[in-house]
């Protein structure tokens, strides 16, 4: 699945493709929100990670993978 994460004071978002469901995910950010200084990792599927305080992430975007489509989308009958 693919995450797209805005933070603050960053002009440009981080795009991460992972693992992890949509609900494992908003669970490892809320629970970096609810610690004091708390930290939001989150480890892409090239077993990198991407960490940011939690208090300066702005937005997380979830996309669930979908089947790619070949060609230009034309349908013959």
């Amino acid at each position: 699945m693919q995450v797209r994460i805005g933070v603050q004071f960053v002009p440009k978002e981080l795009v991460v493709e992972t693992a992890l469901t949509a609900d494992e995910v908003e669970r490892l950010l809320s629970d970096a929100l609810a610690s004091d200084g708390g930290v939001f990792v989150l480890e892409d599927s090239k077993a990198g990670r991407v960490v940011i305080p939690a208090a300066h992430v702005g937005y997380l975007e979830i996309a669930e993978d979908e089947g790619r489509s070949v060609g230009f989308g034309t349908t013959y009958t």
